[in-house]
């Protein structure tokens, strides 16, 4: 790199190219992430995905914690008369 590119603070090598990931949460449902994606949980283990997007649950109710598994949809519904 040369002394101008260090003095404007750019760089000229391959993490300049990063693209920033979408991080959409669904009201009511879960948080969708530009996949590929690791987690890191508080317990310090990393679940991976390798898909192209990934739903992470936002209610804890997954039985695939921290992926959603449409638990969020599962409701008591009253009876309508």
């Amino acid at each position: 790199m040369n002394d101008e590119a260090e003095e404007l603070g750019t760089q000229d090598d391959s993490t300049s190219a990063r693209q920033d990931r979408r991080v959409r949460i669904v009201a009511g449902g879960p948080i969708m992430v530009e996949g590929p994606v690791q987690v890191e949980l508080p317990d310090g283990t990393v679940a991976s995905s390798d898909r192209v997007v990934v739903a992470l649950c936002g209610c804890r109710r997954s039985s695939i914690y921290p992926f959603c598994d449409t638990s969020h949809r599962r409701r008591c519904r009253r009876n309508r008369q």
